[in-house]
């Protein structure tokens, strides 16, 4: 097991490899939305509503990594390489089960939440056998998904995105050649993506064990795969837990404004599909930041400096309100041109402009959810953030988005996202800023510093 006695390094140099992870996979996902479009405004569809349906299944995984990421670091902050190796193997045989479950959802489902989304004939005739050929890629994901979060608690930020160049990589270029065709041969279409991402899912997985035995001194055994005792489970479930029920209601609120532009039509649909890809590379450097403030955190927090991380945490705020405020600017602004990669229709285009002017307000409410939430997380005050934004979603996203895009179609459905984001931030502010987290903070403290510990994980 590596040991967490070196130098603690700044805050961009976790930063700046997250956040090529992220662009790296958001490309791979723009061009399989570009990719889409070139076939039909029907694939195009169908490959954005099916994103938002492995997103939600991602929830899944989410409760691990966040629960394994948050136990991994304070264990090391508190000097625990133990508890931190336990933690990491025990979120690992939790994978397994977690991916089974996702597969057999889209395996066996697929139709089901295709009609609870309204999905259009012609988009769900598409959607339905693509999501059933990403069973086996969801449960090699979940595995990944662990496994990245495991090496960055560590630190290993640079070998997590050597590990998502090359995975990204080969997905990019098998969707490539699959998806459109060599020479006489017309490809697979949206399958062509689906064997990709399974095909570089599985690379992904070689390259996690590989960095795991090698930087880690962590080699899963055959019984670790599957096994994850409930006490042992308990702490990753106790941080990632509410994460992920605030995760599964983000999502459930977000499903019901999809199905709001659903019922719009093909063109509104393919246009929001175009918008939220463009508003991903928005959130890259908020989402960095955030990640690494949360790693941070952890680790601060179990070695008992509160003040650091407090001030650690207002830095990541100010520079993620600034990057993500300028980029969201800057897309609107170009808007007339980012779309051009997707579509030459002059209506869809005018209208996804009209959204990103929208996503301005948006994306800036947003930057407090990613920076305080995940650090909130870190410092084991999970209950409280994920209460309190509970109702702001279901009644502003959610139902906001219904009752808005009857009235004002797609503009209303983004207002109602604006309005949300900026709601729960300012519930996150003030927890932050009135130090609600510290009480958690001492309890994990304690815990960590209590002799035997590391058996306790």
């Amino acid at each position: 097991m590596s040991s967490p006695s070196s130098p603690r390094p700044r805050l961009n140099r976790i930063a700046g490899p997250i956040l090529g992870e992220f662009l790296i996979g958001m490309t791979v996902a723009m061009a399989g939305l570009w990719l889409a479009s070139n076939e039909s405004d029907a694939a195009a569809g169908a490959f954005g509503l099916s994103q938002q349906v492995l997103e939600t299944l991602f929830v899944l995984f989410r409760v691990l990594a966040i629960g394994v990421g948050a136990g991994v670091t304070q264990a090391l902050g508190a000097q625990r390489p133990l508890a931190a190796g336990t933690t990491a193997l025990v979120g690992l045989g939790a994978s397994t089960w977690a991916g089974l479950i996702a597969a057999g959802v889209v395996l066996f489902g697929s139709d089901a939440v295709l009609g609870l989304l309204n999905a259009p004939a012609a988009v769900a005739q598409l959607a339905g056998p693509y999501l059933q050929m990403l069973a086996l890629a969801l449960l090699l994901e979940a595995f990944n998904l662990t496994m990245a979060a495991t090496l960055r608690a560590h630190l290993h930020a640079r070998e997590t995105l050597i590990v998502m160049m090359v995975m990204h990589g080969v997905h990019l270029l098998l969707a490539f050649v699959l998806m459109r065709g060599v020479g006489s041969w017309d490809g697979l279409g949206l399958a062509g993506y689906a064997i990709g991402l399974t095909v570089s899912r599985a690379v992904g997985l070689a390259m996690h064990l590989h960095f795991w035995r090698q930087r880690l001194q962590l080699v899963p055994q055959r019984r670790d795969w599957w096994a994850c005792p409930p006490r042992a489970l308990w702490p990753v479930l106790r941080i990632g837990g509410p994460g992920a029920s605030l995760e599964m209601v983000y999502r459930f609120a977000f499903m019901m404004s999809l199905a709001a532009a659903a019922r719009l039509g093909v063109a509104e649909l393919a246009t929001q599909a175009y918008v939220l890809q463009v508003l991903k590379y928005v959130l890259l450097i908020s989402m960095s930041i955030g990640w690494a403030c949360e790693i941070m955190v952890g680790h601060l927090v179990g070695a008992g400096e509160f003040r650091t991380a407090h001030q650690l945490v207002r830095k990541g705020l100010r520079n993620g309100v600034l990057a993500s405020g300028s980029l969201a600017l800057l897309a609107a602004a170009t808007a007339p041109w980012l779309m051009r990669a997707f579509t030459r229709d002059p209506a869809v285009i005018a209208s996804a402009q009209t959204l990103l002017w929208i996503a301005c307000a948006l994306e800036t409410g947003r930057v407090a959810n990613m920076v305080v939430l995940g650090a909130l997380r870190a410092t084991g005050d999970a209950i409280y953030p994920t209460l309190a934004s509970m109702a702001s979603l279901v009644l502003v996203l959610g139902v906001g988005s219904v009752v808005l895009g009857r009235m004002f179609g797609l503009p209303g459905i983004f207002a109602a996202y604006a309005a949300d984001e900026c709601i729960r931030s300012l519930i996150m502010l003030h927890r932050w800023e009135t130090h609600g987290w510290v009480r958690h903070a001492r309890e994990i403290l304690v815990r960590m510093r209590t002799p035997g510990a590391e058996t306790r994980f």
